[in-house]
């Protein structure tokens, strides 16, 4: 229950690492990336749900130091939401224990999360604003994104690799 915890901070702290864009550049994808990894798919998908439920009632662990039903609300809402996605698709694929596999469920994670976001981000500025059709929408929400995104997954490996080895190492 504190690895869930600590974890938790970990997701808000890099939610809070923002660049803004018209959909904001966050560590928010690494952190679920790492979390997820780290304590295994069951609890990473609780340490997301958690940080989505805090988000929800107001606690400002959203990008921006944002809290509240109103982020998830707005345009950038179902990226957030995505996160569960992400989670949920890496638990589901936990069993593949080869890092190629974990790779292959972190980008379908992303992939599942792309959509969502970027379906909710056309159902927002759906009626009367046309000049956010879907292809729009993926070339400002979807193709910025990736390679960042790639890099993310490959910092999110490599990190819990190493810190596994050092908890390995400390109990022998």
């Amino acid at each position: 229950m504190m690895r869930i915890g600590l974890c938790a901070v970990i997701l808000t702290i890099c939610s809070w690492i923002t660049i803004p864009a018209v959909v904001p550049f966050t560590l928010g994808t690494f952190g679920v990336f790492f979390v997820t990894l780290f304590l295994d798919g069951k609890r990473g998908t609780i340490c997301v749900l958690i940080y989505l439920l805090l988000g929800m009632v107001g606690v400002p662990v959203f990008s921006g130091f944002r809290g509240g039903i109103s982020v998830l609300m707005s345009s950038t809402g179902g990226y957030v939401i995505g996160y569960l996605l992400i989670a949920l698709i890496m638990w589901a694929l936990e069993g593949w224990k080869s890092s190629k596999a974990r790779i292959l469920s972190m980008i379908l994670g992303l992939l599942a999360c792309y959509i969502c976001g970027t379906l909710w981000f056309c159902f927002i500025y759906g009626p009367g604003a046309e000049k956010y059709g879907f292809l729009t929408a993926v070339g400002m929400c979807v193709l910025p994104f990736i390679i960042p995104d790639l890099l993310k997954i490959w910092l999110a490996t490599f990190l819990n690799n190493k810190i596994n080895l050092v908890l390995k190492g400390l109990k022998s």
